[in-house]
């Protein structure tokens, strides 16, 4: 298995369960794999964001359409992937975006510093001002779920994660319809990284804006995942676990429902819980 899919193994030493030993014999494990993507705009390096190889050029449109550098698919000229230079291993992992009007873009709102890692996704950041950047609040017709649509949501999610069932270490996004279809999932050990995926995915194929769609998160909500999710047009975000103070605030000021706590029957509405039917 290489080091460039979504998975790799590791030796580890177990302990046995029954016995309560620890073997002597080293034996295999599979966990997440995780590397160094370079992003580039028009030559220019502008982050390393540490992630799962897979769906790069998903990735990175996501990552630009959320720093508010692209909007839509004819933004993007071209997408070119490479191997680093600095590193001995054939993988690619240098992604150069080509703007279709490069003097048009204010590359200066890029004010990431150069390493993003998995863990966060603004923790790259240079100001408190460019952490919140300008979407418009969402409007027009959006579709209303049922509750038990909902709490169908997390197995359809667990069971569509394959790299997770082998690695356990695999954050996911994934959009489903108001009827509880699943469209598509991405999963990565960067949970803004998954969705950037997942959003990357849609700008791509021109399914932008996503306002008929639920997005669901395999953990808890933060304020960057509902400012990504904004930047798509998306009206409805789920979450398995907890959602924090900010993205609950910012969720009621940008007219998107948030549920959280969506597990064991149960679930949350903290914003907008008219779009959650009572029947």
């Amino acid at each position: 298995m290489t080091e460039s899919s979504t998975e790799a193994e590791r030796q580890i030493v177990r302990r046995d369960p029954l016995s309560g030993t620890i073997t002597v014999e080293n034996s295999p494990d599979h966990v997440a794999a995780e590397s160094p993507l370079e992003i580039r705009v028009e030559n220019k390096s502008v982050a390393v964001v540490m992630r799962t190889p897979g769906h790069d050029e998903e990735l990175t449109a996501g990552f630009l359409l959320t720093e508010n550098i692209v909007h839509k698919k004819q933004d993007i000229f071209e997408l070119s992937q490479c191997p680093s230079l600095q590193t001995e291993e054939e993988e690619n992992n240098v992604i150069d975006v080509a703007l279709s009007n490069p003097d048009k873009t204010k590359l200066d709102q890029l004010t990431r510093h150069v390493f993003s890692s998995s863990s966060c996704g603004v923790c790259g950041k240079a100001t408190i001002e460019s952490v919140f950047q300008s979407f418009p609040p969402v409007t027009g017709d959006t579709p209303a779920i049922s509750p038990d649509t909902l709490l169908s949501l997390p197995e359809k999610l667990r069971a569509a994660q394959r790299t997770f069932e082998q690695t356990g270490g695999l954050h996911a996004s994934a959009l489903f319809t108001a009827d509880g279809s699943l469209e598509f999932l991405r999963e990565d050990v960067g949970r803004h990284n998954a969705l950037d995926k997942v959003l990357g995915h849609a700008l791509l194929n021109n399914l932008l804006p996503l306002s008929q769609y639920l997005l669901l998160v395999s953990g808890r909500i933060s304020f960057e995942l509902a400012q990504k999710a904004l930047a798509a047009g998306i009206p409805f975000i789920a979450g398995i676990s907890a959602p924090s103070s900010l993205a609950v605030d910012f969720c009621r000021d940008s007219n998107q429902t948030l549920v959280g706590f969506l597990r064991d029957h149960s679930l949350n509405v903290y914003t907008r819980p008219d779009r959650v039917t009572t029947a």
